[in-house]
């Protein structure tokens, strides 16, 4: 597992192209990779936008289990 910061990086992506390629605003990225969740979490269809432009499964992004929406 990593953290989507890593991920995106390993990727060669700022954090607009990723936004760009997911479908996801680039506040929604920023807000993940800086530990937003806290207290409110990504959801799960996020997560998957996000692992499926990166090429990765959702699993790889590191987000604790209990923090994840399953919306």
């Amino acid at each position: 597992m990593a953290t989507l910061k890593d991920l995106r990086q390993g990727a060669g992506l700022t954090q607009k192209e990723l936004a760009t390629q997911a479908g996801v605003s680039v506040s929604t990225v920023q807000w993940i990779e800086q530990g937003g969740y806290r207290g409110t979490c990504p959801t799960y269809r996020t997560l998957r936008k996000l692992a499926a432009a990166l090429g990765v499964s959702v699993g790889m992004i590191e987000v604790p289990e209990a923090k994840v929406d399953a919306r």
